[in-house]
């Protein structure tokens, strides 16, 4: 096996696109003609967003949608930088909501965590020393 993607549900794909973009710096790679697909340039593992329709098609049932619940939902998207706490002001700027400030973690790493727009759930930090 190996991990190829993830695919955020949301209510707009355009907005969750351009939000990342102004928000992490994440370009765009792909967008369908619908509208209701996209994909950003994140290295070999795709990260896409799709329309809340094409998960219930999917899934043939409904489910719990990010931007509904008034919690994060128990997935993370990790994104690596070298400067946590101007990544998140840039995050915040683009409309982010800072959930935790930057911390420094035991295992000497700096994370903190972002609720988007859009309700992703994304954790900004360093990259993780070496073991």
């Amino acid at each position: 096996m190996q991990f190829a993607y993830t695919i955020v549900y949301v209510s707009d794909v355009d907005a969750s696109l351009d939000f990342f973009a102004r928000a992490f710096g994440l370009k765009q790679r792909f967008l369908h003609e619908s509208g209701e697909y996209g994909e950003l340039e994140t290295g070999t593992t795709t990260l896409a967003f799709a329309a809340h329709s094409i998960a219930r098609a999917n899934l043939g049932a409904d489910y719990v949608a990010a931007d509904a619940s008034p919690d994060p939902l128990g997935v993370e998207i990790g994104l690596v930088t070298d400067d946590v706490a101007r990544a998140c002001q840039q995050a915040v700027e683009a409309g982010a909501t800072l959930l935790t400030e930057p911390a420094v973690k035991p295992w000497g790493q700096t994370v903190a965590y972002l609720r988007c727009p859009d309700g992703t759930l994304v954790e900004l930090c360093t990259a993780a020393p070496s073991r």
